[in-house]
């Protein structure tokens, strides 16, 4: 029988593919005769192309995301030319709306859209009956979840061991934030729960201790989310990890009383605030209680163990530069533990493009769609928020300043963080790859920066920082050039102008 290989490109190799996985599960008595091979985005494509000629395959289905797309490109492309006769199809959100929009489209025989958990399965078959479709575009009609079979089996003990294990108890969503593909949805289909426990624990007994549920509203149902978490509390002493996307003005006592007794490691939440902005809400019909969204975020910080991630949205129809400010400033006030900071990007299929001509959205015509510039907000903005994103992640979420950054934010969190961001690119003139001893040494020279904040306490607290990041060698601080002291005295001047 001819061989079938389902594959993707991961962003990394630790994020095992859940989706390759149910399309296998889904396969019948093709299952003999099929298998999966993952790669990542940075594997050479030609290196790709020669390990899937080993396997030969006569059909080849890839999964495809806004971030894997180029990359995917580059791999059909060349597998083409090397092996015209190869079927290939494509599948996943990213060719699922728009489908013939990318030149991935001209080079690929087979297009599925949707959800294909069956329907490639029955492509699959009719290509290997000689009853291949004449049209190019599959649309997968809806699923009943209670037809198909669970994927979890096929998780390697290697998988278990060393990537991120992703499961779900439900999929879609009620709600309908048009940033988000899931706004499409009609509402939120649950899997039958004691089945799905019944793999959990099947996943357990194999040795899975970090479980990633990609569920959209996980607190939705707060009956099923209850037992759902005193299933996994009956194993909590096997230091187990639990990830749940969590709607954030829904929190009822009983939901809050469970979630104290989980210990310290054990419970992360995503928590997508995106803006506290009540008209940019209601423009993109995001339905959320803004003072219950704060009071929930305060309490699961004082109340629990939970490691707490929350989002913001930059460049969202509407949304001012003055008015994101406000909102970083009201969440950095709640205290959760990372703030995210995401650029818009316009996911095909998603509702937000109705906006584009009033407020004149422009996106960039490449993957991954981020918004440039609004009606609101221009190119150079955008790309200072950018940057802040960046800096953000690299001295705000690290944790590896944790000590010192409050001593220079703490009164305006992103009045003073924007102007530590542009005094950082005009000493660097980068985002990525900054030698972190040498970011050190450069946070060491602040104090014309920050003239209203105790240096010398400062330094204590970066020294401590420092050390605990166990880099080896002392902290010097590093010198500036005098480009750097004539940006470095803009930066002062643009600080006490905000102020």
């Amino acid at each position: 029988m001819k061989n079938i290989l389902l594959t993707t490109l991961n962003a990394k190799y630790i994020h095992a593919n859940l989706g390759l996985r149910y399309l296998f599960a889904n396969m019948h008595e093709l299952k003999q005769c099929t298998q999966i091979a993952e790669y990542t985005i940075k594997t050479r494509a030609i290196d790709i192309v020669e390990n899937i000629l080993d396997k030969d395959p006569s059909i080849v289905g890839f999964g495809v995301y806004i971030w894997n797309i180029e990359e995917t490109f580059a791999v059909v492309a060349q597998l083409k030319a090397v092996r015209p006769d190869i079927t290939i199809i494509l599948g996943g959100p990213e060719v699922s709306y728009e489908s013939d929009v990318h030149p991935i489209a001209q080079q690929v025989d087979y297009i599925v859209t949707g959800a294909a958990d069956i329907s490639f399965y029955e492509l699959c078959k009719s290509i290997l009956d000689s009853r291949a479709p004449i049209n190019k575009l599959i649309k997968s009609k809806p699923i009943d979840l209670k037809e198909l079979e669970f994927p979890y089996e096929y998780y390697t003990n290697e998988d278990l061991a060393h990537r991120l294990i992703y499961v779900e108890a439900s999929r879609g969503c009620p709600f309908k934030c048009e940033f988000c593909l899931s706004a499409l949805d009609k509402t939120s289909y649950p899997f039958e729960l004691e089945s799905f426990l019944n793999q959990m624990d099947q996943l357990f007994q194999r040795g899975a201790r970090h479980f990633k549920f990609v569920d959209r509203t996980f607190n939705l149902k707060i009956a099923t989310t209850l037992k759902i978490l005193d299933f996994f509390l009956e194993k909590i002493e096997h230091e187990l990890f639990l990830h749940f996307e969590v709607i954030p003005d829904h929190l009822p006592d009983k939901l809050k009383e469970k979630l104290k007794e989980f210990p310290e490691g054990s419970l992360q939440f995503e928590i997508g605030i995106q803006t506290f902005k009540p008209e940019v809400q209601s423009l993109i019909s995001r339905k959320q209680n803004n003072d219950k969204s704060k009071e929930n975020l305060r309490w699961l910080k004082n109340n629990t163990h939970a490691h707490i991630h929350a989002d913001l949205i930059f460049g969202l129809p509407s949304e001012t530069y003055e008015s994101f400010a406000e909102s970083f400033n009201t969440l950095y006030q709640c205290a959760p533990h990372e703030i995210q900071l995401g650029i818009l990007k316009r996911l095909k299929g998603s509702p937000i493009i109705r906006h584009t001509q009033e407020f004149d959205l422009t996106f960039n015509p490449l993957p991954p769609y981020n918004i440039l510039s609004t009606s609101t907000v221009d190119f150079a903005t955008m790309q200072r928020v950018n940057r802040f994103a960046r800096y953000w992640d690299m001295i705000g979420n690290s944790g590896r300043f944790k000590h010192s950054l409050p001593l220079l934010i703490e009164q305006s969190p992103f009045e003073r963080f924007t102007a530590l961001t542009d005094w950082l690119f005009s000493i660097t003139q980068q985002t990525h790859q900054i030698n972190l001893k040498k970011l050190f040494g450069i946070l060491l020279n602040v104090d014309e920066l920050f003239p209203d904040v105790d240096i010398e306490a400062y330094k204590i607290q970066l020294y401590l920082d420092y050390e605990k990041t166990k880099l080896k060698g002392r902290l010097e601080k590093t010198p500036l050039n005098k480009t750097d002291n004539s940006q470095k005295k803009r930066s002062v001047r643009q600080l006490r102008h905000a102020g």
